[in-house]
């Protein structure tokens, strides 16, 4: 158990994901983030196009932003908003499990589209909060803002630790179907097997008595 524990707390301290990705004007890229409920999330990124000029990747042209979609592990939209070329989106998840974070540019250019490359950092739980911030807003000591940020990390890990254990409900029930399946198949190839030899012995009788073999 206390391992268990020990791996919750380190993917709670592990929960900010920063990358880049290379994508076309016209693409759109998505990713699946597993979320507990009622856990925001923040993304920053930025945006930059490529410039055949100079061989590097440069702040794009006005008016080229980032459309950014959110969908949760019922297939209901989260967050479907355009932003800057850089920013910020944030959401709140209602349902732990798997969202799918989706980006795209809201460019139109069909014909002679650029390349993009995206920079994006997400951070989910309290690695979203902006804790300086909330010194600032509610006048909090550095006791009051340490105790604040330990208690924001008990509640993400007890999310966590709840994920989890629908995960393994979850997966415990998909292995209970599975065997009963398994089960009920079995049992009607075996019923097959004992028909099909009921069967072919009362035809062997059948043809033996009309031989006057038996």
């Amino acid at each position: 158990m206390a391992m268990r524990i020990a791996l919750i707390v380190a993917c709670v301290l592990q929960v900010s994901n920063a990358l880049y990705f290379h994508i076309g004007e016209t693409e759109r890229k998505c990713f699946i983030e597993e979320i507990p409920d009622d856990t925001m999330v923040v993304g920053n990124y930025k945006v930059q196009a490529f410039d055949a000029n100079v061989k590097d990747y440069l702040p794009v042209s006005p008016g080229i932003g980032m459309h950014v979609d959110v969908t949760d592990p019922d297939q209901k939209t989260v967050l479907s908003r355009t932003y800057a070329a850089e920013g910020r989106f944030t959401f709140t998840s209602h349902t732990a499990g798997e969202h799918v974070i989706c980006l795209n540019s809201n460019s139109s250019a069909w014909f002679n589209a650029g390349q993009l490359r995206v920079h994006l950092d997400i951070s989910v739980g309290e690695h979203a909060v902006d804790y300086q911030q909330v010194q600032a807003k509610d006048k909090l000591t550095e006791l009051q803002l340490r105790v604040r940020q330990l208690l924001d990390q008990v509640e993400q890990v007890t999310k966590e630790q709840n994920y989890q254990r629908y995960r393994e409900e979850r997966f415990r029930q998909t292995s209970e179907s599975t065997n009963q399946r398994v089960l009920w198949w079995s049992i009607i190839q075996t019923l097959i097997l004992l028909v099909t030899g009921f069967w072919q012995m009362q035809h062997l009788k059948s043809f033996f008595e009309a031989k006057k073999l038996v």
